[in-house]
């Protein structure tokens, strides 16, 4: 079993790159996200993988940290996930920012990704969120911290929910929005307005 590999980047394609290790080609599946973090051919790669073996195929899954493995994990453990869902999800959203999608049950997020509609996005927050509270994320390298120790409850016609909207409304990516409100949410333990939600998030989203 395959469970990472360390190499030099051959190529890469839409959804795929090739490592070559010591002479040999591996094919690794990979979500945009990783893809955009290779560097040009000849360059050092290091990957975290997931293999699948089956009757027909050995498929090599790639992935630029535990964190995200774990997440792909999780989401093809889901009913109707398969492999190609799980990278478009992980395509669009970040570990933590999927994290706080489940906890938030923030549907809309999750719908941002290919092939994913509202049905599938509930079945993953309904399946998920007594789990991916056991992930453990290193802190992101931005600048709004980590925030992702503590959950948080749904948005639904709450006051993050409400600030949620009026951030979207400014034109801000609700991924963004979401980060923001959630880490607001956590530093006034809860009790901020709708009005100290948005002041405060257009702070951090200004920084």
């Amino acid at each position: 079993m395959i469970a990472k590999l360390r190499g030099s980047l051959d190529s890469t394609g839409i959804d795929w790159i090739i490592i070559d290790v010591a002479g040999v080609g591996y094919h690794c599946f990979c979500s945009s996200k990783t893809l955009s973090l290779m560097p040009e051919p000849g360059g050092d790669v290091s990957l975290v993988i997931e293999t699948h073996v089956r009757e027909d195929h050995i498929h090599l899954y790639g992935f630029h940290s535990a964190e995200e493995k774990e997440c792909y994990k999780l989401l093809t453990s889901v009913q109707g996930v398969g492999s190609k869902v799980g990278l478009a999800i992980l395509s669009v959203l970040t570990p933590q920012l999927l994290h706080q999608a489940i906890l938030g049950q923030d549907k809309a997020t999750i719908t941002q990704a290919n092939g994913v509609g509202p049905k599938v996005a509930q079945r993953i927050i309904t399946e998920l969120k007594d789990k991916v509270g056991n992930l453990a994320f290193s802190a992101p390298a931005g600048g709004v911290g980590n925030v992702l120790a503590t959950e948080v409850g749904s948005f639904d016609g709450s006051a993050a929910s409400d600030a949620l909207s009026a951030l979207e409304n400014l034109g801000y990516r609700r991924a963004d929005a979401l980060i923001v409100v959630n880490k607001v949410m956590v530093e006034t333990n809860n009790q901020a307005t709708v009005e100290q939600l948005i002041r405060q998030a257009l702070m951090e989203l200004a920084r």
